[in-house]
């Protein structure tokens, strides 16, 4: 494959979607005059042209293309040129209407908007391949191209398809991972409601049922939808590979966003050449920057610890949630820098030009409606300023401290119907986990529960309900070896086809965990239960509790009252060298932080309390140095700690002892010497 760092990139990557088919050419001038002006280094073109770049079956019109690769080139500005395969022309729809995608409930979608694709319709397989093949062979040599960029968002905002052409589909798949119909009854157990198949041919999508459908089915059905999309990926990926050797292909990914929990990235990370994500606040009242550290954590370690690259976020509001605000003046800076502070290659955004027509005209770019004179763009050209100071963090690596379970299959079959509450939410875990972590200054990797994970004190596990007997033998080594483990209620309790383990829960977590839970007892709407713990100290809970049963595990917290009152909430297993805590319930903040914080003295980490909140220390190291990043999201100034002296590279300012960081701004220190993992911070 080729090498993750592009041959045409060659700086931190700035820029954003550049869609010059929206303009006359007079405006391509002014754009890449304006692109010099705001430093931008790359450009993600050509997403979206497929009706421009054949415009009838067949016939190619590559003229404008041409035109602006080479007006780029010659400026500097080099191209992530997209394969349009996202939206298919209305002529593809008119002669192949059956390509159009089928919902659950019957209904086709019409053409209209974009990514309406059945992807295991052989004719737009058979369409995409042949407009893949055009681009590469003709701009395989093109020197402004930096990398491939195939289709756009896979999953977003069609995931799946229940027509008759996937039926056929899913039940090759089925073959193929079962062999014999046989299998495929015990594993979805249709023994119960007498829902056995006697052959593959009589097995459909799970469509809509007049009450719970099988679980496993629907499970293995969302596994066969993320298949088929990168099945689609890997054949375009496959064409430019032989096309146009050397030049890196991707996919933007949407890794953190709860709406787009449908892709596995786990596995879609070891097909593409660099990982590349898409992020964008969510402004529900909640702290939006812990969740964009949240999805850069998670992005680079779906990329395995690598650089990455941000593909797409947004110098000010949206225009697709129900309220868009304007982010206030320096967010923007403070959003791309705490990204690349997370192991990202650069910032780029959607999009370069702020478009006058379509769905997403009042979407915010680059260069707004307001022009030149305008905040947005002074605050471009200078993040633009910024991003070109910190070249020597390119390919240097982030530092994590701790890291988190994190799996999308355990979260599908989570999603299923008929669970013990409606209450329970496994990604408010997850942000939940996260926030503590985040607000206790760690860094955290994101993990596969069968990945290796001696290298982390201390593995957080927020409700893992599908977790393989591999899972569980991996949480007991690494416990054993030495780790500290914390796990949440609702984890350990089925297999990968959705069956309850063996045995009293929390199944494969047992032992690791020395406990058994006979049974749960959710709470009612609003119901909450009293904890208390060591010296009298009280935490609280809700919507869940249990009946626990220690097995070798010592009762660290008790329930005060509630369903399971005088039993164990909280436990801890000293297992081996290392430590296991067991959380029964729904902790709240300030409790969840208590006991991770116990947790955090059994794995011996610094959890860094004495700075302030919302001011984040990242580190990146490698051999372009180390790099301690000050992400200050508050309104005051604040001041951190420096083990060894520096340089400021945004300002050009020496640093020594402290480091003063303005309030809602970044501070990017070059330490002169270069430390271990954790050397840098004041003690």
């Amino acid at each position: 494959m080729p090498e993750t760092t592009d041959r045409g990139a060659r700086r931190l990557a700035f820029g954003g979607d550049y869609n010059p088919e929206q303009w006359p050419q007079s405006v391509w001038e002014e754009d890449v005059r304006l692109m010099r002006e705001a430093g931008v280094t790359m450009v993600s073109l050509g997403i979206f042209s497929w009706a421009l770049l054949e415009p009838e079956p067949g016939v190619h019109d590559f003229g404008w293309l041409d035109r602006i690769l080479d007006l780029l080139h010659e400026n500097g500005v080099r191209a992530d040129l997209g394969t349009p395969t996202v939206s298919p022309p209305a002529w593809f729809y008119r002669a192949h209407p059956d390509a159009l995608p089928v919902t659950r409930e019957g209904v086709r979608f019409a053409f209209g908007s974009r990514a309406a694709i059945c992807h295991s319709n052989p004719a737009y397989r058979e369409a995409a391949a042949r407009i893949t093949t055009a681009l590469a062979r003709r701009y395989a040599g093109h020197p402004a191209l930096a990398m491939w960029h195939v289709h756009n968002e896979y999953g977003v905002p069609v995931s799946a398809c229940w027509c008759d052409t996937c039926a056929a589909h899913f039940r090759r798949w089925l073959g193929d991972r079962y062999g014999t119909v046989e299998a495929v009854n015990d594993a979805w157990g249709t023994a119960f409601w007498g829902l056995a198949y006697r052959s593959l041919d009589e097995i459909d999508p799970p469509r809509l049922t007049p009450t719970a459908g099988n679980p496993a089915h629907q499970l293995d059905y969302r596994r066969f939808a993320d298949d088929t999309l990168r099945e689609n990926f890997r054949a375009e990926r496959d064409i430019l590979h032989r096309l146009a050797p050397g030049i890196p292909v991707t996919t933007n990914f949407m890794t953190a966003l709860s709406q787009c929990d449908t892709v596995d990235y786990w596995a879609w990370g070891r097909e593409v050449d660099l990982v590349t994500n898409d992020h964008y606040l969510i402004t529900d009242g909640r702290r939006t920057h812990v969740n964009l550290a949240m999805a850069a954590d998670l992005t680079r370690s779906v990329a395995g610890g690598a650089p990455w690259l941000l593909l797409e976020h947004s110098t000010s509001g949206v225009s697709w949630q129900p309220r868009n605000p304007a982010k206030s003046p320096g967010e923007m800076a403070r959003n791309s820098l705490a990204h690349v502070a997370r192991g990202s290659e650069g910032a780029m955004f959607f999009q370069w030009r702020q478009s006058r027509k379509g769905a997403e005209k009042f979407h915010s770019a680059m260069l707004p409606h307001a022009g030149t004179d305008s905040r947005v763009w002074r605050e471009v050209v200078e993040l633009g300023a910024s991003v070109a100071s910190l070249a020597s963090v390119r390919g240097t690596r982030t530092v994590p401290d701790a890291a988190m379970l994190w799996d999308w299959q355990s979260w599908w079959a989570q999603t299923l119907e008929w669970r013990p509450s409606e209450d329970h939410d496994a990604r408010e875990r997850a942000d939940a986990f996260y926030e503590t972590l985040y607000d206790r200054h760690l860094t955290v990797d994101f993990a596969h529960p069968e990945a290796d994970l001696s290298r982390y004190p201390l593995v957080v596990v927020p409700a893992l309900y599908l977790a393989s007997e591999e899972t569980g033998r991996n949480l007991r080594a690494y416990a054993e070896g030495g780790g500290t483990l914390v796990v949440s209620y609702f984890s350990g309790i089925v297999d990968e086809h959705d069956a309850v383990h063996p045995g009293a829960y929390p199944g494969v977590l047992r032992d690791v965990l020395g406990l058994t839970v006979e049974e749960w007892s959710p709470l009612g709407e609003g119901e909450t239960v009293g904890i208390t713990g060591p010296g009298g100290a009280s935490l609280t809970g809700d919507v869940w509790s249990e009946f626990v049963v220690p097995r070798g595990a010592e009762t660290v917290w008790t329930y005060a009252d509630g369903p399971a009152a005088g039993r164990p909430a909280v436990t801890r297993h000293r297992i081996g060298d290392g430590t296991a805590w067991y959380v029964s319930t729904r902790l709240d903040a300030p409790a969840l932080d208590t006991v991770l914080g116990a947790a955090f003295e059994d794995a011996g980490i610094d959890p860094r309390g004495e700075l302030p909140r919302d001011v984040e220390l990242v580190r990146r190291e490698g051999d372009g140095g180390t790099h301690l990043f000050a992400v200050n999201h508050t309104g005051h100034d604040a001041k951190v700690p420096l083990e060894a002296p520096g340089t400021e590279l945004l300002t050009g300012e020496r640093a020594d002892g402290h480091l003063a960081v303005p309030a809602g701004t970044v501070r990017v220190v070059r330490l002169d010497d270069r430390g271990g993992p954790g050397s840098g911070l004041g003690a």
